[in-house]
């Protein structure tokens, strides 16, 4: 969100290197059980609490249920009516809009707070965003509604605080590591069921508060879980012989650490030796360049292109699905109804979707580097091109969804979502996996950070669009989405240029 932030390349792999394996010994005896449950807890925070903003169409419909922005509508007519609450719909879409601009604009500062704090504070600043938020939305009524400009973009940042902490565990199964980010990443989709779950409660007569005020409350799990369940520092990778934390460990001691520093200088030293005994060779001399010098190469900005325009797409859809449901449903709240809670339901597939693309990338580089071996071609270039089906599909899937989103006929939406929903959870993995295998990975969390930032800008758009939608074209989305969809086309640059560099 989604969101998702994927710094570990440079927070635990310091010497710039992957590694093999666990990277030290299975821990003996109580080691295991602690794993699994660190493993299992950390999944079920990130399915329960980091992306819940992504189900905002649910949301919504209780807060209009509720009458909140209700005094914006023009006092003649029906406020179900398609075109009876422009400015209410305006609020809301601006909510969205900025809550989901902090889900990507504040990747940079949370992961420096992450890297420079530590585990354990980063996670209390989550917690406390988090309770805040939650217990802000449950206090609120249509007459304080203007407090969801505050809570809902405090906990999008509590969430994205929730995931960044939490993908390190990947960090303790070695081999599987990128199975369990990519996991924790679909999980971070799936979240969004949760304000389905909150919608159908309200329906059954659970008040909204009732709802968040538990939320709030499960915040003595996640601050067990962080005294617990998680180190205080970070989890190294490989992981040192008899690594321990939470339970196993009660403090760290300073020769654990001292052993853990001597292992990363003397990696370090390796690093640099092998490196500047490879001089000659372009890879070298390619990770020697500057941050700033892989930021403007063509290579980033047609990749800043393809995420950005996609993202607009699933925040616009996203932010703007209520008000297009009510308009294809003609104002019939139970269909509205009926398709958010379709909708919702598609969401909390991702959490199935997301690996695939994964497995497809790494299926294609093993497949690449066997033909790399046999031809003396360069293995950089080999990652890269495992890469392209992915953009590519990822592009097509965007593509469809935009078609399907563009057409007014409510049964069509169905398919709307399944594509939006396999579209989305391919868009994020993919986009960490190409800045990893495309650039050096010493400027992967900055290149990481500068393009979620920018990205995040230009979801800003989806607002203006929303009103321009609203006010001059008097809720009619065609000319709007056409628009959008010609843009999509320029996706596919992309893949292309990549195809054509791997192919020189």
């Amino acid at each position: 969100m989604p969101g998702r932030v994927h710094t570990l390349p440079v927070v635990f792999s310091p010497a710039g290197h992957p590694h093999r394996g666990l990277g030290g010994p299975a821990m003996p005896g109580q080691g295991l059980p602690l794993r699994v449950g660190t493993l299992l807890t950390g999944l079920l925070e990130c399915l329960g609490f980091a992306g819940v903003l992504f189900g905002w169409t649910s949301l919504v419909f209780v807060f209009k249920t509720e009458g909140y922005f209700e005094e914006l509508c023009a006092p003649v007519g029906n406020a179900t009516e398609p075109e009876g609450c422009k400015a209410q719909e305006e609020k809301f879409s601006l909510i969205f809009t900025l809550a989901s601009f902090m889900n990507n604009f504040m990747t940079f500062p949370t992961g420096y707070i992450f890297d420079r704090f530590k585990t354990t504070v980063a996670r209390l600043i989550a917690i406390f965003l988090y309770t805040t938020a939650t217990l802000t939305i449950a206090f609120t009524s249509a007459e304080s509604a203007l407090l969801l400009f505050l809570a809902m973009p405090m906990l999008t940042v509590g969430g994205i605080l929730f995931l960044l902490t939490n993908l390190q565990v990947g960090n303790l199964f070695g081999k599987h590591r990128s199975t369990i980010i990519t996991l924790y990443n679909g999980a971070f989709d799936s979240s969004s069921a949760v304000f389905l779950i909150i919608k159908l409660l309200y329906e059954r007569g659970i008040s909204l508060k009732a709802s968040f005020i538990f939320l709030s409350a499960c915040s003595v799990l996640h601050i067990g879980r962080t005294f617990l369940l998680m180190p205080r520092g970070h989890i190294p990778h490989p992981l040192p012989p008899n690594y321990s934390y939470g339970l196993c460990s009660g403090q760290e001691s300073r020769e654990e650490k001292m052993v853990e520093l001597e292992k990363l200088n003397v990696r370090s030293k390796e690093f640099s030796s092998t490196s500047t005994e490879k001089t000659l060779g372009p890879e070298e001399k390619q990770a020697t360049r500057s941050f700033w010098s892989f930021a403007f190469t063509r290579r980033f900005a047609w990749h800043l292109v393809w995420l950005s325009v996609i993202q607009l797409w699933h925040y616009f859809f996203i932010g703007t699905l209520n008000s297009l449901l009510t308009n294809l449903a003609g104002g019939d709240l139970k269909q509205v109804s009926t398709y958010t809670n379709a909708f919702a339901i598609t969401q909390f597939f991702g959490v199935l979707c997301a690996p695939w693309n994964g497995l497809l990338m790494d299926q294609l580089k093993q497949k690449y580097q066997k033909k790399a071996e046999k031809n003396g071609s360069s293995t950089s270039m080999v990652a890269l091109c495992s890469t392209v089906p992915s953009l590519a599909l990822t592009s097509l899937l965007c593509l469809g969804f935009a078609l399907c989103a563009s057409v007014p006929v409510l049964p069509l939406q169905y398919a709307t979502f399944i594509l939006q929903v396999i579209s989305r959870s391919f868009l994020y993995g993919g986009n960490a996996a190409f800045l990893t295998l495309a650039f050096p990975s010493e400027h992967f969390g900055k290149l990481y950070g500068l393009v979620m930032a920018l990205s995040a800008l230009v979801s800003l758009l989806q607002f203006p669009l929303f009103t321009l939608i609203k006010g001059p074209l008097l809720s009619h989305s065609f000319y709007v989405n056409v628009g959008l969809v010609l843009v999509t086309l320029l996706t596919l640059v992309h893949p292309f240029l990549v195809y054509r560099e791997c192919q020189h």
